[in-house]
């Protein structure tokens, strides 16, 4: 690929494990950069664990130089000191974001699942394997909150992308779908 018109980074925050996935984007076509897992839920201080998120997230900021940041908001549980948790890292992330002078957009997780899968109620295992068909990587994170961070910026690109109407509701069927989205169509 040429030199990408955006690079999107996508986080699933999470203070246990969080997840971070980078593409690139060239016109229509986009292209995995990077994407892993950090691990802090090894350290028993919480306040720790939060600069090491806000030092990853500045770190992949500082050397991928993403134009777009996105997020997954947290989903509601029944357990007040996760929600709390979580809420903590995703406001660590975004600040490390808005520190390097990145505007900052939230997905929530159905949103994600329904953008890359067509189903907001998608498993993991089934955003993991879109995504391997739409970016053509094969290898398999360890831990799936990788691949659930580029479904985000996944998420993003696609959002991104029909907010300039290139959705489906200004095309005229698969046709001119497959034709203006050549990248997101993957031959058996």
């Amino acid at each position: 690929m040429q030199k990408p018109d955006k690079i999107i980074l996508g986080i699933d925050p999470g203070t246990i494990a969080m997840g971070y996935g980078l593409i690139a984007v060239k016109g229509n076509e986009s292209e995995l950069i990077d994407l892993g897992v950090l691990k802090p839920g090894k350290i028993k201080d919480g306040y720790k664990k939060l600069q090491l998120i806000f030092n990853t997230v500045s770190g992949l900021i500082t050397k991928y130089q993403p134009t777009d940041f996105a997020i997954e908001a947290p989903f509601f549980g029944k357990n007040v000191q996760s929600m709390l948790k979580l809420g903590r890292a995703q406001g660590v992330a975004i600040a490390a974001a808005m520190r390097h002078g990145l505007e900052v957009t939230e997905y929530s997780p159905k949103k994600v699942k329904q953008s890359i899968t067509g189903n907001g109620n998608a498993d993991k295992e089934q955003v993991k394997k879109m995504l391997q068909l739409l970016l053509h990587f094969k290898e398999t994170p360890k831990q799936l909150d990788a691949t659930d961070a580029l479904a985000v910026a996944m998420c993003h690109y696609y959002q991104s992308r029909s907010i300039k109407g290139k959705t489906a509701g200004s095309l005229k069927g698969w046709e001119d779908f497959i034709r203006k989205n050549p990248g997101r169509v993957s031959p058996r």
